[in-house]
């Protein structure tokens, strides 16, 4: 069966996961983490993709993108994995594959789906059990979205600025987001995207439909009905 399409248009926000091949690691030292986000910096500036939030696990990363034009996540995470699986290629002397196919995605509505999904990608560890806290974490954005940290890589979104008419402000209004758990996320966010599906309200939804000029509704299985 033919893989369906992505569903990518221009100013809305994507969050975008890719695996290791067969869940393996895909990173091994902290060295290779900083090469990643070194590369993710650089080509998110290059072709346009402007990062809100990321966490790099051990064999899989989290990353919440708002691409300036149709086309331009694709492009970026193809030449990303590509530079990064020859970094680790020369440096552990191994050849193949690292990343599992191609990534998975889905849009994401600029309302509160937007500042869960920032805060479902950066309690990813706490949800793993290796840290307690989502500061404790070093490779995630959290330490710059809720303290303050520097991080290059990192472009706020509308949705993250409206939190506060100061940058303190947003950072304290953040922290007391994330603080507040629903569980029901993890859940909603794996579901979507497993089927690739925009997340937001109805209205965000149609939105979507009109602009690609198809239903986003699943297909029923099976042969359609003959009509006599």
């Amino acid at each position: 069966m033919a893989r369906q399409p992505r569903i990518d248009l221009a100013g809305i926000a994507q969050h975008v996961i890719q695996r290791g091949n067969d869940r393996q690691p895909c990173f091994f030292r902290d060295i290779d983490r900083t090469r990643y986000l070194q590369d993710l910096r650089e080509l998110s500036i290059k072709f346009g993709c402007g990062l809100h939030a990321y966490v790099l696990m051990t064999n899989h990363v989290h990353l919440l993108i708002t691409p300036t034009e149709a086309g331009a996540i694709s492009h970026m995470m193809q030449s990303l994995g590509r530079r990064y699986v020859r970094y680790v290629n020369d440096a552990y002397t191994r050849t193949g594959t690292l990343w599992e196919g191609r990534y998975k995605s889905h849009l994401v509505a600029s309302d509160e789906h937007l500042l869960r999904c920032y805060r479902y990608i950066e309690l990813n560890p706490v949800r793993a059990r290796m840290v307690a806290r989502p500061e404790d974490y070093a490779w995630s954005s959290y330490r710059h979205n809720a303290l303050g940290m520097p991080d290059p890589a990192l472009q706020a979104h509308v949705c993250y600025q409206r939190l506060g008419p100061t940058l303190q402000q947003r950072q304290m209004a953040y922290k007391v987001l994330v603080d507040e758990i629903n569980a029901e996320d993890a859940e909603q966010f794996r579901t979507h995207l497993h089927k690739q599906q925009p997340m937001g309200n109805d209205r965000f939804r149609a939105s979507i439909e009109q602009q690609l000029g198809r239903s986003l509704s699943p297909r029923k299985s099976g042969r359609p009905k003959t009509r006599l």
